[in-house]
């Protein structure tokens, strides 16, 4: 094959994968989706900043580890001790930037896993295709076939893994009165995301040995986040249910609307239903509204932990509206 070609391939064969599993993220949101515009903006950082920073600074802080521990060692070193710290820092920046500017986008701890899942999918897109094709030109198609079969496939998951952590612990900390978890928090998500990292490194330098090892610690904290992800839906179940179950009471909400309205399964339905007998304007304008009962038991729940005079504003107009 051409180089050309290798490159498209190798691109066909990274985007197919990493799409599917941008679906699947984005599906588990199941009661207020994320602006697409900002998701797309955390991928993007994953895929060109995040990942144009990274090597600078994984190449520059390499050449003292060179120098100390010689070439050989050096090179099988440095992706375990320069590459998690370096790397999972840099895709931080953009999970730290929506907790500072776009704050009020993050209303429970599935809205960081998600961001975070997006910015290393981005990370893990660009990066993956830079391996496909060196693979290829050192060890031919067969190496080329396995690699993608690693990369995409059996570690796919892997940067997402890393970098939900991080944004799971600045979610928790959005949420928390206490200041000491409001700081502890996301440097723990940060920690984790950097100790996986290494994990996950440190297995596949030492060899094919260890293989199940990398398989095991990578699938296990990917089993870890799904539980995580199924605790957090759970937990925005119970806030709609309780929030809007008083709105039943003041007559914002018909007791029909607030079953559907706290039903994940009732909504997909009721949209579903909607869109076939009625079209796709009547189908978005449903959606419009399930999402603004999400946004009242949200932030009301904000005002329960906050009592900032903002979120009565906010609890009115959206009252209003529905």
């Amino acid at each position: 094959m051409s180089e050309t070609a290798v490159l498209l391939y190798s691109i066909l064969a990274d985007i197919v994968p990493t799409m599917l599993y941008v679906g699947i993220i984005d599906w588990v949101d199941r009661y207020e989706k994320e602006p697409w515009w900002l998701l797309a903006a955390a991928f993007l950082w994953g895929a060109v900043p995040a990942i144009l920073i990274s090597f600078v600074l994984n190449s520059l802080l390499s050449v003292p580890l060179l120098q100390v521990l010689g070439d050989e060692l050096g090179q099988a070193a440095a992706p375990s001790l320069i590459g998690p710290p370096v790397e999972e820092s840099i895709k931080s920046i953009a999970l730290v930037a929506i907790f500072i500017f776009w704050r009020s986008e993050i209303d429970s701890p599935l809205d960081g896993v998600i961001y975070g899942a997006m910015v290393g999918m981005g990370f893990a897109m660009v990066e993956n295709v830079y391996y496909f094709v060196a693979t290829f030109n050192q060890g031919g198609v067969e190496a080329w076939g396995v690699n993608i079969l690693l990369r995409a496939v059996v570690f796919g998951l892997n940067h997402a893994l890393f970098s939900s952590f991080a944004g799971l612990g600045i979610a928790i900390a959005r949420l928390a009165t206490d200041q000491r978890i409001k700081i502890g928090l996301p440097l723990l998500g940060w920690g984790t995301a950097v100790f996986l990292h290494f994990l996950h490194n440190f297995t596949v330098t030492l060899g094919n040995g260890f293989f199940f090892a990398a398989l095991f610690f990578d699938w296990g904290g990917v089993l870890l986040v799904l539980c995580i992800i199924v605790w957090a839906v759970l937990q925005e179940r119970c806030w709609l249910r309780q929030y809007l179950a008083e709105e039943v009471a003041l007559g914002t909400l018909t007791v029909s609307q607030f079953t559907t309205a706290s039903s994940g399964r009732k909504r997909v339905a009721y949209l579903f239903n909607t869109f076939r007998r009625k079209g796709f304007r009547a189908n978005r304008q449903v959606a419009h509204f399930l999402l603004q009962c999400s946004h009242l038991a949200y932030t009301k729940h904000h005002w329960k932990l906050f009592q900032y005079e903002k979120s009565a504003q906010e609890i009115a107009a959206l009252r209003q509206e529905i």
